[in-house]
């Protein structure tokens, strides 16, 4: 049995800073607004009334080692 392959001559093109910024401002400001809702959205600081932002990250909240009892 032969065995055949085939190598081709590929190139890593890169990619220029001035493309990946954008997209890493936006990344890093999701990122951002997440870690305030998960982290800090609750009591006294809390952007909306009641408890239902809290609710829906709570597990996330334990999950990534932040207290909310």
């Amino acid at each position: 049995m032969a065995y055949s392959s085939v190598i081709q001559d590929t190139v890593a093109t890169p990619i220029p800073v001035r493309e990946i910024l954008p997209w890493a401002i936006f990344g890093g400001l999701l990122f951002l607004l997440a870690m305030y809702f998960i982290g800090v959205e609750e009591g006294a600081m809390a952007i909306f009334n009641g408890m239902y932002v809290h609710e829906f990250v709570h597990d996330g909240r334990h999950l990534l080692g932040f207290p909310c009892h």
